[in-house]
């Protein structure tokens, strides 16, 4: 099954495991000494003892991750969603879309945690590859809408397009409220945000004016 997912699918599922094992070998800190990707700390929360934001947190962030399940169910994910999306989209448009969910996701939780410390919250430390995880989610209830897709818990089938909102909606309550503190909610709204704009961008982009290729067996007279 692994020989059988698109290339870039199955790129990111062994980097992001390779990267889960260093993390276990080597260590968080030793890691985050090394490449300063460890944690994506708040703009301005240096001067509370955290480390610098450094720019390319905004992407390796997304490679690592806080436990053996955290990785499983977001990998579990990248395999039902991005695969099929990858074999619509190809190798290159599919890897621009999640990295930029990723870098979007970043983006967003750093906005919300910056209002957050200013008025008193707590700064913690954000990994994982949830934010293109659900930017994936995203497209795969736009180019399928109607696919019914099985819930892991609780084991309920629904159409794609339904999954995409109550997702959304559950992800922006839990945000909101403070449910499940620790758990980045508003990065994975930022990661649906940013991968919506870039479909949208995409489809209002002129379709080019290269030659149209001509189907096969057909003859041209002139």
């Amino acid at each position: 099954m692994f020989a059988k997912l698109p290339p870039v699918t199955r790129a990111l599922l062994i980097a992001n495991g390779l990267i889960f094992l260093l993390q276990w070998l080597a260590g968080e800190s030793a890691l985050g000494t090394w490449l300063l990707y460890m944690e994506l700390w708040p703009i301005g929360a240096s001067e509370l003892g955290a480390p610098p934001f450094m720019p390319w947190q905004l992407v390796t962030y997304g490679f690592m991750h806080g436990s053996p399940q955290h990785l499983f169910f977001n990998m579990l994910a990248l395999v039902m969603f991005g695969a099929q999306v990858e074999h619509v989209w190809g190798a290159r448009r599919y890897l621009t879309y999640y990295l930029t969910c990723i870098a979007g996701a970043a983006v967003f939780q750093l906005i919300v945690s910056y209002v957050a410390l200013r008025s008193g919250g707590d700064v913690y430390e954000t990994v994982g590859a949830s934010g293109g995880v659900f930017g994936l989610l995203l497209a795969y209830g736009m180019l399928f809408p109607n696919q019914r897709v099985m819930l892991l818990i609780p084991p309920v089938p629904m159409k794609a397009r339904t999954l995409v909102i109550v997702y959304g909606v559950i992800e922006l309550l839990f945000g909101i409220t403070g449910t499940m503190p620790g758990v980045a909610h508003f990065a994975h709204l930022g990661g649906m945000l940013f991968g919506w704009l870039l479909i949208r961008h995409w489809r209002r982009r002129p379709p080019s004016r290269g030659p149209r290729p001509r189907p096969p067996h057909v003859r041209i007279v002139r």
